[in-house]
Order: structure tokens, then C-alpha cells, then sequence
């Protein structure tokens, strides 16, 4: 028996510690069924995923119920967050650097060549729009 693979069978973080392993990504509409498995543990359940980028994100992301943590694991990557107010900081990162998303900030990401990414994620309320 194999061990499944963070990119396709991402993880819930739950209530009470539990590590419930869910069912392979199928593209967005999966978020949705997602969200309705987990209702229940409301803003403090967590989405463990890992993604590979080989182009910039062409739309923000804004997490409104927690933090989400950014760490790169593989290749180069820069996080851009867009603060209430108006700043924007960019933060380069590099395999085995880390960032995290206050919850209520804007971002997305410049992806120079390649790069992978686990993200943790409070994804309660999760909103997008254009790059």
C-alpha cells in the first residue's frame, strides 16, 4: 500500500486534533464539497494542501476566518500581500521558507520559473477576485 500524496489528497485538520485525509482534488468544485464535509468545525478546522505553480496566480485570495501559512518547499516563489490601507509587501521565498496570511489580507503569487507550496489553510469565507 502506497501513502497518498499531499497534492492530490489534501488533509483536514479538525476539531478535537483530528487528521481526516479527504478525497482526491478534482479542481475547484471541490472546495465547495469541502466546505459542506467540514462545516461543523467552523473557523478553527484547517486545510493542509500542496500545490506546484510554474506561472504567477492570476487572481487574489483572502482568507477572512484565520491565518493561512505559506511555505515553500521546492523552487522560488513571492508572496505578494495587499494590507488593509492599501500597502502591498512582497515576500520572497525559497524551499524551506515560510509566510503567513493574516486573516482579512489580500494576496497571490509571482512565480518566476517553478515552485511548490504547502499551504495551511483557515479557508471559512475564502473570497477571490481578478488579478
Amino acid at each position: 500500500m502506497s501513502a497518498p500524496h499531499l497534492s492530490e489528497r489534501f488533509i483536514h485538520l479538525g476539531l478535537g486534533a483530528k487528521a481526516v485525509e479527504e478525497p482526491p482534488f478534482a479542481g475547484m468544485e471541490w472546495y465547495a464539497a469541502y466546505g459542506a464535509r467540514h462545516a461543523a468545525d467552523g473557523a478553527e478546522g484547517r486545510l493542509v494542501s500542496q500545490y506546484t505553480f510554474t506561472e504567477s496566480w492570476t487572481a487574489w485570495e483572502m482568507h477572512p476566518a484565520g491565518d493561512e501559512v505559506v511555505i515553500c518547499t521546492h523552487g522560488a516563489m513571492a508572496l505578494v500581500q495587499e494590507f488593509a490601507g492599501g500597502q502591498v509587501v512582497t515576500t520572497p521565498l525559497v524551499a524551506g521558507e515560510y509566510a503567513i496570511n493574516p486573516p482579512g489580507v489580500w494576496h497571490t503569487a509571482d512565480v518566476p520559473d517553478s515552485a511548490t507550496a504547502i499551504f495551511i489553510t483557515a479557508g471559512e469565507g475564502t473570497q477571490h477576485r481578478p488579478r
